[in-house]
């Protein structure tokens, strides 16, 4: 752009910015963010600063992300706070999570995604006592958690999954499909991550738990339902577990299907075994 004399604005930076991140360039991404600024004399807004926590979450430098927020010429909003907050997730710290989710819970008092991630956080770093209080907070404060939905669509046809749902004409064959799924998928190497379970019980109800999420069961009944070969397409109303994210990486590694995932936050593209995100969301 600049060869061709084309002034950058506030978008082109976005879009740099947010390939960086991406990208893992974070070096890069800074440079970015400095010239445009300093150069370019275009001042920051909140989706450049969301890409710059993006940016310095992924890479595990929450010190810098924390330092950063200060730091913003400009009131950071709950998409701020909700990046370092799903940083903290990835990285295990649930410290400084537990800043990121109260300054998200004081923006929205009744925001549910917001007492549920760091919750996971709590979980994830084994922090249960934490994690129920968290939830007892949501019931005092009279907050419901959204209840996870999963579909499908085939031929104008919407086929709908809960957690655990057998009310579906195909339920036996979906799950069927999923014990078949889960035996491929252990014998090339899937080792199941009861973090994203989170109850306190033992590890096989985990485990068990974790196969009844709404997302497996779409995969199962839209492997079923489809021509070999096609691409398969599933929709999420909430962020996608981890664990299940695992799962679609290794069924279109084995299977040779490349599934496209949309959850709350973005699209997944699943090819070959590797993830679009490349593991951070």
């Amino acid at each position: 752009m600049q060869e061709l004399g084309v002034k950058p604005d506030q978008v082109t930076f976005v879009s740099l910015l947010s390939a960086c991140s991406h990208g893992g360039l974070v070096e890069e991404g800074l440079r970015y963010y400095y010239s445009m600024t300093k150069e370019f004399n275009i001042p920051p807004r909140i989706a450049h600063c969301v890409c710059m926590i993006d940016l310095l979450g992924r890479s595990g430098r929450l010190t810098e992300a924390e330092t950063f927020i200060k730091e913003m010429p400009i009131p950071p909003s709950d998409f701020v706070w909700r990046s370092l907050l799903a940083a903290c997730k990835v990285h295990g710290n649930p410290e400084l999570g537990r800043k990121a989710a109260e300054n998200l819970i004081a923006l929205d008092p009744s925001d549910d995604s917001a007492y549920v991630l760091y919750s996971n956080v709590c979980s994830t770093s084994g922090r249960w006592g934490d994690a129920e209080n968290v939830r007892s907070q949501m019931g005092s404060r009279k907050v419901q958690k959204q209840p996870a939905c999963s579909w499908v669509k085939l031929k104008n046809q919407v086929s709908s999954f809960g957690v655990g749902d057998n009310s579906h004409p195909q339920s036996p064959e979906i799950y069927k499909k999923l014990d078949e799924l889960k035996k491929r998928i252990i014998e090339a190497g899937y080792v199941p991550d009861t973090s994203y379970a989170l109850q306190d019980t033992d590890e096989e109800q985990k485990e068990h738990n974790l196969w009844n999420h709404s997302e497996r069961l779409a995969l199962a009944f839209a492997l079923i339902n489809t021509p070999e070969g096609s691409t398969l397409k599933v929709f999420k109303n909430l962020r996608v577990c981890g664990d299940c994210h695992s799962v679609f990486k290794f069924v279109s590694g084995i299977l040779g299907r490349k599934i496209i995932l949309r959850d709350a936050f973005r699209f997944h593209h699943f090819a070959g075994g590797n993830c679009s995100c490349s593991d951070y969301w």
